[in-house]
């Protein structure tokens, strides 16, 4: 079988191979020709021309082929032509072999990991959709999503201790706002007395405030020398002539009245504290 395409006695055409097998592919190139042959003139007698390109340089056009039909081919240009062969598919002698059944199909044994890892994934999505759960519930209820741990409050007499030397700090007697100094100052002692001895002062008299203390100093006194009685006692009066008699304390006993708060405060410090 030949396919026969016009051109010039000097051109060229060769296959890179000329054996192969039915459907397998070679490379038809042609050199030097005046017209060279189209995708449809090569594509003849069960070949096939699949594609082309041209290299300029050599003046060298180069055609994919393959072949459905076992055969020779013979392909011609010009004076020029090349034979092309093509063989079948090779016949399985089943002559040779034994018939056999058709092998049953094996199964592979579950391994330990096998099983772990799909246990492992089943977990991993039971926990991933309970936390996008709890996600949603939290924010739904306008509730943190996580849980920082809250720094553990200050002693009392930390507390007091730091507000008393803030309200120093201030120099509320010594801009003339008197009244407004002692008023703070004795409600900061109060407030500690709530929250050391559990004595409501804030809604106490000034002797009231004394003889709950003193009822809960004869319970709790620990046997030091210190007299808080005394020390709370000179406070308190000091500040309720500023308040009810509008006297003007001389400024040593505007400290002095500090003086008496601090001094308080550090009395009843429990001794298995340490002193911040």
């Amino acid at each position: 079988m030949a396919i026969v395409c016009p051109g010039p006695a000097m051109s060229q055409i060769a296959l890179d191979s000329t054996h192969i097998v039915i459907g397998n592919q070679t490379e038809l190139t042609v050199s030097h020709a005046n017209r060279y042959p189209t995708l449809e003139e090569l594509s003849q007698n069960s070949l096939v021309a699949l594609r082309q390109w041209f290299d300029t340089a050599s003046e060298t056009q180069h055609t994919l082929m393959t072949c459905f039909e076992p055969g020779e081919h013979w392909l011609r240009l010009g004076d020029d032509s090349v034979l092309l062969t093509v063989y079948d598919v090779a016949d399985v002698d089943t002559a040779s072999d034994e018939i056999r059944d058709i092998a049953d199909i094996e199964t592979v044994p579950l391994t330990f990991w096998d099983a772990a890892r799909w246990v492992l994934l089943a977990l991993i999505a039971v926990l991933l959709a309970a936390a996008a759960w709890y996600t949603v519930q939290r924010v739904r209820n306008r509730q943190p999503v996580v849980k920082l741990s809250a720094k553990p409050p200050l002693p009392p007499h930390t507390r007091a201790l730091n507000a008393l030397e803030t309200l120093r700090r201030k120099q509320l007697w010594q801009q003339g706002a008197v009244k407004d100094y002692h008023t703070e100052l004795t409600d900061i002692v109060r407030q500690y007395l709530e929250e050391r001895c559990g004595i409501t002062s804030s809604e106490m008299t000034s002797d009231q405030t004394l003889e709950a203390f003193a009822a809960w100093w004869g319970i709790h006194r620990d046997g030091s020398e210190s007299n808080p009685e005394e020390l709370l006692d000179g406070m308190l009066r000091t500040a309720d002539m500023v308040k009810f008699a509008k006297s003007e304390p001389l400024p040593y006993e505007h400290d002095r009245s500090m003086a008496q708060a601090i001094a308080l405060v550090e009395a009843l410090i429990p001794k298995n504290e340490v002193h911040e």
